[in-house]
């Protein structure tokens, strides 16, 4: 009897844990449901009250993108973004993997050309955060990340395409450019210096101090004879002379190290002559880089012929760097970016650059910012030799000759 008392009561537990169980699960699944019904009401909530904002978080009202923008003349836009309207559509379509973002349940993202609109605005303007950011209806961070953003995908996706490092075949069309502009037979583009404004950095500001007494960051360009980057180099801090730059930039250790410049040889006047390009009195004189005599007072005619037509060739990368900057006003104001990002924001302006020029974008003349070409450190004693400088020399006589000749 004992025994039948303790199975009926470890049955009748048994029974008890049971329906408790059941009656948990029961719970557990109608808490379930309520909170999936609540989810789906405060998606529902929260979609209608972004529809109605268009803003993530504080209500600002987008006119001027969503109303003005739109209607804006072709002269208009070129002038507020320095693009057309079809290159603005071609930087949207080739940026659009690395920008391209989704709406969420809580709030709705900027549109890939809201976004591009605003970076460009920033680049083309000397506005700060606030400015830009009032404008397009969107706070400040939103102004630095957009940016930040864009600089990296423009370096990502469009600058391999835009600045890459030409080949034998680019090098022979660009010292063919040269000649048929110049009459200048093997040179391939023209190097020269931009200082741009930073901030007084928190680390090692004398280094950036330059010699008129502001702090700046070095942007090495050399360009065609159409005005296009095909090498930068960018970051010397602005105390560096123009020699120290180029020694510590990649072109000089291309130059050093592989024939990329004596690939195609053509005998000048008796020399050998490969490819060059040619900077002003303050680089240092080497086979592949051929530079202006000091004007000493004592130089021949030759001397001065040479000088003549290699500074008239020259002028190509100054006014390259003018429309550089007549464009992108940014790199002409010192303005609230870190050190690192002044960096990405010049590599994104020349890439854009040389972007306008192939797509031949109209370029206004009240932009224009004309590069003054500084000077500095000129050697006036022991004039270098050089044989293919001295080759020139005797074919820009001859030709002087000739062309004397025939009038």
């Amino acid at each position: 009897m004992r025994t039948q008392r303790r199975l009926r009561r470890k049955a009748m537990l048994a029974a008890r844990r049971q329906r408790a169980i059941q009656r948990r699960t029961a719970r557990l699944e109608r808490a379930s449901q309520r909170q999936q019904w609540m989810q789906m009401v405060m998606h529902d909530y929260c979609a209608k009250i972004l529809r109605e904002r268009k803003t993530w978080a504080l209500a600002r009202t987008s006119d001027w993108w969503e109303n003005t923008a739109p209607n804006l003349t072709e002269e208009e836009w070129l002038e507020k973004f320095r693009v057309s309207r079809d290159t603005f559509r071609y930087i949207c379509a080739t940026l659009k993997p690395a920008l391209q973002r989704q709406d969420t349940s809580f709030r709705l993202c900027l549109t890939l050309e809201k976004r591009i609109a605003i970076a460009l605005h920033k680049l083309t303007s000397t506005a700060d955060y606030k400015t830009v950011g009032n404008l397009f209806a969107v706070g400040c961070s939103t102004v630095c990340q957009t940016l930040q953003k864009f600089c990296q995908a423009v370096m990502t996706l469009l600058r391999p395409q835009l600045i890459p490092m030409p080949s034998q075949a680019k090098l022979a069309q660009m010292a063919d450019y040269f000649e048929e502009s110049f009459s200048i037979p093997q040179c391939v583009g023209a190097i020269n210096v931009l200082h741009i404004p930073i901030l007084k950095p928190p680390e090692d500001p004398a280094d950036f101090c330059n010699r008129d007494g502001w702090h700046s960051i070095i942007l090495q360009a050399v360009v065609d004879g159409k005005g296009m980057f095909w090498d930068i180099n960018i970051g010397q801090p602005g105390s560096k002379d123009q020699e120290s730059v180029l020694k510590m930039s990649a072109i000089w250790a291309l130059a050093s190290t592989t024939n990329v410049f004596s690939d195609r040889i053509r005998n000048i006047c008796g020399t050998d002559v490969g490819y060059f390009i040619l900077g002003d009195w303050t680089y240092p004189l080497q086979k592949w880089l051929l530079k202006p005599y000091a004007h000493t007072g004592w130089l021949t005619e030759a001397q001065e012929m040479y000088n003549v037509r290699t500074n008239g060739a020259h002028t190509v990368v100054g006014r390259a760097i003018g429309r550089l900057k007549g464009r992108w006003k940014c790199l002409s104001k010192r303005s609230d970016f870190s050190v690192r990002m002044v960096v990405d924001i010049v590599e994104t302006c020349c890439t854009l650059h040389n972007l306008c020029e192939l797509r031949m974008e109209r370029f206004l003349p009240e932009w224009e910012d004309a590069h003054e070409v500084k000077f500095n450190g000129i050697s006036w004693e022991g004039e270098e030799w050089s044989e293919e400088r001295n080759a020139l020399e005797q074919l820009f006589m001859q030709q002087q000759y000739n062309s004397s000749s025939f009038a």
